[in-house]
């Protein structure tokens, strides 16, 4: 099992990231280059949950697929990385093309010791993987005032709440909590990319 005390307060993640959401989304363009944004924004972090999920499933099976899903999912952060940098440069982008690795590399650190019931290096993993939300939540929040760490934090952390439980249940052989988890997370993640794009809209209106 992966023991984590936020998976206690998972539910606090889902009401306090859905209010985030909606504070952050609330650009109003609807001009093409918008709609372009917004559609590019959510098929990278539909790539990303949908990758992540099938690393796990894989992984948990002890399926030789699996390394070649991470590979994938490691690829899906670079494409994100790249999404930013028509706004905020090539040093940007790496720097959170390098964010995001880390954050998939933590999370293949927690299902391996999670499936090997270790639970020592199951809390080291979820303590990176929170520091690493943390240094996301500080890197989006300084290059857009329209993201505010404590609204970026909320929503980064319901997404590894939620992905925590996929993992779990997925361990735990619960296939409908299993089902269910992941149809949250893709719910979730299709908000976060929203508010994403709505930030980008409003700090940089002449553009859409």
């Amino acid at each position: 099992m992966i023991r984590s005390t936020r998976g206690v307060v998972a539910l606090a993640f889902v009401a306090a990231a859905a209010c985030a959401t909606a504070a952050m989304s609330t650009a109003t363009s609807t001009s093409p280059a918008s709609a372009t944004l917004h559609d590019g924004m959510r098929k990278l972090w539909s790539d990303h949950v949908v990758w992540t999920r099938l690393y796990i499933v894989s992984a948990v099976a002890g399926d030789a697929s699996a390394q070649t899903a991470a590979s994938r999912l490691l690829r899906n952060q670079e494409d994100i990385g790249n999404a930013i940098v028509p706004y905020y440069g090539a040093a940007a982008g790496t720097q959170l093309t390098n964010l995001l690795k880390q954050h998939i590399l933590i999370a293949v650190d927690l299902v391996t010791a999670a499936k090997a019931g270790d639970q020592a290096k199951v809390a080291d993993a979820d303590r990176r993987w929170h520091a690493n939300a943390d240094d996301l939540a500080t890197f989006l929040s300084g290059a857009n005032p329209n993201w505010p760490k404590a609204t970026v934090l909320a929503m980064l952390n319901q997404h590894l709440a939620l992905t925590t439980q996929e993992a779990t249940a997925r361990i735990q052989g619960r296939w409908a909590d299993d089902a269910s988890a992941f149809d949250s997370i893709f719910t979730q993640i299709l908000g976060m990319a929203d508010a994403l794009s709505d930030g980008i809209i409003k700090q940089f209106p002449n553009r859409f």
